[in-house]
């Protein structure tokens, strides 16, 4: 059973299945003011680096807090993170599969060969999951922000699939970490407005009791005619 958030309050339990497909946050995640005089800043393609999962999960939802049917969430900061994929001119992006994949709170991710010590992963955060765009290439996660591990700063790994096909991969950044600056491939976006469109604020959702988050994360991606 879940909580199923609007942007204002939190509403009733549902069954879990229905609160993964059905979930929406409505007109003010997701409106779009006016039509688009300029076209929107590609999100930059980065690294897939460490660590796509080597064996994906048996729940590969996007609700990475719990797993399966558990009742015991993942230990971190819970996080709502959404937005809208679209292309450059601004169109909906629908049906594709995005796919986001992180370090659990205490720097291990879900790979045979990840970094820290595989023995202390958190067994209740799924550290995997995948969404399907819907009809305003909306998506959305309910996930934990992410942590710094040696050597990186804190960052969700993200890729956007069409037709079964891997067309972007990148990475999301805590707006304001002061690890940013020192990350190598924070750094490597030299475009200013393509750094900020993947540097990302975590702010508190508004009627939340529990301290939940919200992250909003807008993708541009270019296609070709034959996937458009």
């Amino acid at each position: 059973m879940k909580i199923n958030p609007t942007p204002h309050v939190f509403q009733i339990y549902v069954p879990r299945r229905q609160f993964l497909r059905q979930l929406a946050w409505g007109s003010a995640m997701f409106a779009v003011p006016g039509l688009f005089a300029e076209q929107l800043t590609l999100t930059p393609r980065q690294t897939e680096g460490p660590f796509y999962p080597d064996k994906l999960p048996l729940d590969t939802d996007n609700d990475l807090v719990i797993v399966n049917d558990s009742v015991t969430p993942a230990v971190g900061e819970i996080t709502w993170l959404g937005g809208r994929l679209r292309t450059a001119a601004g169109s909906p992006i629908r049906n594709a599969t995005i796919e986001i994949w992180q370090c659990d709170s205490t720097g291990v991710y879900l790979h045979t060969g990840t970094s820290g010590d595989a023995t202390k992963r958190d067994r209740h955060f799924q550290c995997f999951g995948r969404f399907v765009t819907g009809s305003t290439g909306e998506y959305v996660f309910r996930t934990i922000k992410p942590v710094p591990y040696t050597g990186r700063t804190p960052h969700i790994h993200l890729a956007v699939k069409i037709k079964g096909k891997k067309e972007l991969v990148s990475q999301c950044y805590v707006k304001g970490h002061p690890g940013n600056e020192k990350d190598n491939i924070w750094r490597s976006i030299k475009d200013p407005r393509q750094r900020e469109s993947v540097t990302i604020d975590f702010a508190p959702l508004p009627g939340s009791k529990t301290g939940e988050l919200s992250a909003r994360w807008d993708l541009a991606m270019g296609l070709t005619p034959e996937l458009a």
